[in-house]
């Protein structure tokens, strides 16, 4: 099993910043403009980790050279059933320096951005204190 997928399905948030690059680059579903660096990045993935429940992975797909991963996955928020695709790049050290997840139906994207807007003052707070 891959380390990352490893890590989300054990809930394990530190293994999961573990394998941020410093220069990680997120990329959400109901944000508008990409997040820049790991300690915001391991602060949202840590209120994804708060604000998804039954989460699961259900495929991966990887590029033959390793660097490029999708992760297909679902879970519910709010309610809502949801479905979505974490797509990673790697760096040559094996960090992860680009994450952009897609979610759909846009119901549950509408709860993933309403819960996650409860979760950004801590967000912020946790990146700041990193």
């Amino acid at each position: 099993m891959h380390p990352f997928r490893a890590a989300v399905e054990t809930r394990d948030a530190d293994a999961i910043e573990a394998l941020l690059a410093e220069d990680v680059v997120f990329t959400s579903p109901v944000a508008f403009k990409p997040y820049a660096g790991k300690a915001i990045t391991a602060a949202i993935l840590r209120g994804v980790l708060r604000v998804f429940e039954d989460f699961r992975y259900v495929r991966e797909i990887a590029n033959p050279d390793g660097r490029d991963h999708a992760f297909v996955f679902t879970a519910t928020v709010g309610g809502r059933e949801i479905q979505g695709c974490d797509f990673l790049h790697f760096d040559e050290e094996g960090r992860i320096d680009d994450f952009t997840v897609m979610v759909r139906p846009l119901s549950a994207a509408q709860a993933l951005s309403e819960a996650m807007g409860a979760q950004f003052e801590r967000i912020s707070r946790e990146a700041a204190g990193a």
